[in-house]
């Protein structure tokens, strides 16, 4: 587990190769090109894990504009990514102000594009604050600690989605990283986010679970968005609450929110993912 946890950080240390592929772009203003590489995790998937792209288009973001938070990523995958292979991340500037910076960011590899980013950020400010959202239950205990396959730390959860009998598509996630700096936050919780939606749509189909994949249906993310309501850090407890309320059309779509411990909103995230089944 802590050689996997290395692993992904190490991911999340991108390299500025700006001065060997950008041109024609004046440094710092409006269309500025940053370009970044990461390598991919050690898995041993054939293909690059969707999370892993999620964390690190926020990481690059975030190292674009410093001193201003990830509000929301926007986020389409046209074609998978080849593990075997680092990602080149193009980071253009649309625009930065004193509070907010909206960036468009590629992720290519030699083949094309394995992804696209609308990304805003925005520095804290004062003012009102209100909520309105159900709050979380007691913090899940030890004996409800499972462990999924691509998450290298602590998480329990209120259902098992490897259970082939039907059930309401909702899932209570509780999740704890290492101690890690704030900064990390937002791409370590992104790339959580991308893992258990589709088998939460898949809860439903009697007979059919998340382990079923390749055989009873195929299954890719299209598109992931999530936005960040106020700054939080993931190696605190956080509950990721998640919920699809349709399957249709060879696709389902869900949606969450993050949550801290005492009940503070603190992100909110959608998916939609082909689900295709074989009869």
């Amino acid at each position: 587990m802590n050689d996997m946890w290395n692993d992904l950080l190490d991911c999340l240390d991108l390299r500025d190769i700006t001065a060997e592929e950008a041109s024609g772009a004046s440094a710092g203003g409006a269309g500025a090109l940053t370009v970044f590489e990461g390598r991919n995790q050690k898995l041993s998937y054939h293909r690059v894990f969707g999370g892993q792209i999620l964390a690190q288009l926020a990481r690059a973001a975030e190292l674009v504009c410093p001193g201003k938070a990830v509000k929301s990523l926007h986020v389409l995958f046209p074609r998978a990514g080849r593990s075997d292979e680092p990602i080149r991340f193009e980071v253009t500037r649309h625009h930065e102000g004193g509070t907010f910076a909206t960036l468009g960011v590629t992720a290519r590899q030699a083949k094309g594009v394995v992804a696209t980013a609308s990304v805003s950020l925005h520095t804290s400010e004062g003012g009102p604050d209100h909520q309105t959202v159900e709050p979380p239950g007691p913090l899940l205990g030890a004996e409800h600690r499972v462990g999924f396959d691509l998450i290298p730390w602590e998480t329990r959860a209120d259902a098992d989605l490897n259970s082939p009998t039907s059930a309401p598509p909702h899932l209570d996630v509780w999740m704890r990283t290492p101690k890690v700096g704030e900064e990390f936050a937002p791409g370590l919780t992104a790339y959580a986010t991308d893992l258990n939606l589709i088998g939460t749509a898949l809860r439903p189909v009697e007979n059919v679970s998340q382990q079923d994949a390749q055989r009873a249906f195929t299954s890719a993310v299209t598109s992931h968005t999530l936005w960040f309501h106020r700054p939080f850090r993931c190696d605190d407890w956080l509950l990721l609450r998640h919920h699809s309320p349709i399957l249709a059309h060879g696709r389902c779509f869900g949606r969450g929110d993050v949550l801290t411990a005492d009940g503070s909103l603190v992100g909110s995230f959608a998916q939609e993912a082909l689900l295709r089944f074989t009869s």
